[in-house]
């Protein structure tokens, strides 16, 4: 081999060494714990990223970075509230409306005070069991992992739009984008279910309430059938006023039952007034 063109490659070879060789020097000269924080502060921001844009959008969920769509549910509810369901062990909530909580009150016609959650909830079981199974398609999961879906019953009927024309829960534009304002204007416009007296939104009652606003662990469907039974008063069969045998009976059905609202004619949160 030519001596000059041996010295040209070790020339070469050592440059190539000595580069690699003050690398290794910088790389080392970086405190490990820098290193360290920089990829948790990294970390950090991505996590806080994905949970940001889940929360706030309704058709964005962490399911969504992850994984598939779990598939649409179908069977026999259970009611946890107004706007929460269970069906097969997975809890639903209905996307885009939201109704009273279980603890909340809201005022008649007449200022009284009554359980608006509970009657939203009632509202919902007689709904439901007149036309079962329920169907739901997935749209995302929430922060408390229940499923997040558009709901119809077996006849085709969408849950949340009943719940929200019938005055029982609210149209959420935060999550629905208006899609129940239509309904909700009929409502108010009737003056049933909520708007027959005055109520805070569902989302303010909770803002207020922290402690009492957390998901139930038990269905109220089930409860409140067994309250029915106690009460001696049934939402089955449907009654009209010469049924009736009180004032008492009255409004129990117009407060419980989704068909009350027939009774007080005139809008006015007094039902059957030949009994009242």
């Amino acid at each position: 081999m030519d001596r000059s063109r041996y010295d040209n490659q070790s020339d070469q070879w050592r440059k190539r060494r000595g580069a690699q060789r003050r690398r290794a020097r910088l790389l080392a000269s970086i405190p490990k714990r820098l290193v360290f924080v920089t990829l948790a502060a990294m970390a950090a921001f991505a996590t806080q990223f994905v949970v940001q844009r889940s929360e706030g959008t309704p058709g964005l969920s962490v399911s969504h970075w992850i994984g598939g769509s779990p598939a649409p549910i179908t069977g026999v509810a259970s009611v946890i509230d107004g706007d929460t369901i269970e069906v097969h062990g997975q809890r639903i909530r209905f996307n885009g409306i939201d109704a009273p909580e279980t603890a909340q009150q809201c005022e008649d016609a007449k200022g009284a005070r009554y359980h608006c959650g509970a009657n939203a909830a009632a509202a919902l079981d007689g709904f439901l069991a007149a036309s079962s199974p329920v169907h739901c398609e997935f749209v995302a999961w929430d922060r408390y992992k229940r499923f997040v879906g558009d709901c119809r019953r077996a006849d085709g009927v969408s849950v949340a739009a009943w719940m929200v024309e019938h005055g029982q829960a609210l149209d959420w534009p935060r999550y629905s984008h208006g899609a129940y304002a239509v309904q909700q204007a009929k409502a108010e416009a009737a003056k049933v279910g909520l708007w027959v007296g005055t109520f805070q939104a569902p989302w303010d009652w909770r803002a207020g309430h922290a402690d009492s606003s957390k998901p139930s662990s038990q269905p109220l469907g089930i409860m409140s059938r067994r309250l029915l039974a106690q009460s001696g008063y049934s939402c089955e069969p449907r009654r009209t006023c010469p049924q009736i045998g009180s004032c008492e009976e009255a409004n129990w059905y117009l407060q419980n039952c989704s068909w009350g609202g027939k009774l007080d004619r005139d809008k006015d949160g007094i039902p059957c007034e030949s009994l009242c």
